[in-house]
């Protein structure tokens, strides 16, 4: 083996090591490798395998989750951010796992996407994208709103949503700020999650009831506010009418951060059943398969509620604001 041959080969595979086993056709002919040698490799000894045009994985099996990531940003060349499910993924944010790959690239540059790849092409690069592992990430907000532009389902973004404000990964005027500043079209998901989110909806089975509500004309409840009597706090339904002391919750540990919560809703119920409250308790599966059976019973109590002495029950909503006391 020649001199030349052997640089060429040290070169690659530092390469390799820092790309997790992945190289550009670019990267390997400037290392040295010749256009047969490469040819070589990929066609007939067969050694590297070709994922994306002009990027090669130098071995035979399947990609990970993180050399996808790596093979992404190596075909958008430079400039490249992930963005999207994979970044909120990379977030802690809890999103359904497509195997697609977005990358925000410069308007400028033609790259088309490709395989597991999805390019964006963009005039609002983000201005300090966030680095781990020697990739560029969008931050969380401009994540999320790319995740939900397109032809993505309300209940897929409300629970997007939900879940990244939850967990503290961004704000609502973080995602407000994406909102106005960045491209209108399949915009509308996000817009309604948003609104949704900011009323103090916190999961997609409170969403979904939120929906009902709306849909069946029933008087607007606060959504998660905190009730208190006297100082002394109470409890925190997923949604109350003040004015009939009504609350209802949706039961179901699948929609909640943990499983812990589910207990909580066992007391909770007591806590407020022993003030005189009327509980409705409903489960997500009714609210999307029987919604006029939950409209009728929410109405039925609501009305029986007002047909008596207001509670002494003070409410203060998800933001702070303080409800009336009804």
């Amino acid at each position: 083996m020649t001199r030349e041959a052997n640089d060429a080969d040290r070169a690659i595979r530092a390469l390799l090591r820092r790309q997790g086993d992945l190289i550009t056709r670019s990267q390997a002919l400037a290392a040295g490798l010749t256009k047969d040698a490469l040819r070589h490799r990929v066609q007939i000894a067969g050694a590297w395998t070709v994922v994306l045009p002009g990027v090669y994985l130098a071995h035979r099996g399947q990609l990970t989750i993180g050399q996808r990531e790596i093979a992404a940003l190596l075909y958008a060349g430079r400039g490249g951010v992930i963005t999207g499910q994979a970044a909120l993924r990379r977030f802690g944010v809890r999103v359904d796992s497509t195997g697609v790959v977005d990358v925000l690239i410069p308007e400028h540059l033609k790259r088309r996407s490709s395989g597991f790849v999805r390019v964006i092409r963009t005039t609002r690069l983000p201005h300090r994208p966030f680095l781990s592992d020697g990739l560029a990430w969008a931050p969380p907000a401009r994540a999320l709103a790319d995740a939900a532009r397109g032809p993505t389902e309300l209940r897929e973004v409300r629970a997007i949503v939900a879940d990244a404000v939850q967990r503290g990964k961004c704000t609502i005027v973080d995602i407000a700020r994406e909102l106005r500043e960045g491209p209108k079209q399949g915009s509308g998901a996000l817009k309604a999650a948003l609104a949704e989110v900011a009323d103090g909806i916190r999961s997609v089975a409170e969403g979904d009831l939120r929906a009902l509500i709306k849909r069946f004309g029933l008087p607007d409840p606060m959504y998660n506010p905190r009730l208190f009597v006297g100082e002394a706090f109470l409890a925190e339904p997923d949604a109350w009418w003040p004015d009939a002391g009504v609350a209802a919750e949706v039961d179901s540990k699948a929609y909640h951060l943990s499983p812990r919560a589910w207990e909580k809703d066992l007391a909770r119920h007591a806590a407020m059943t022993a003030q005189g409250i009327l509980v409705v308790h409903v489960t997500p599966a009714r609210v999307k398969s029987e919604p006029g059976a939950v409209a009728a019973v929410l109405q039925s109590t609501y009305n029986k509620g007002r047909q008596r002495p207001p509670l002494p029950i003070r409410a203060v909503a998800h933001d702070g604001t303080p409800g009336n006391l009804a």
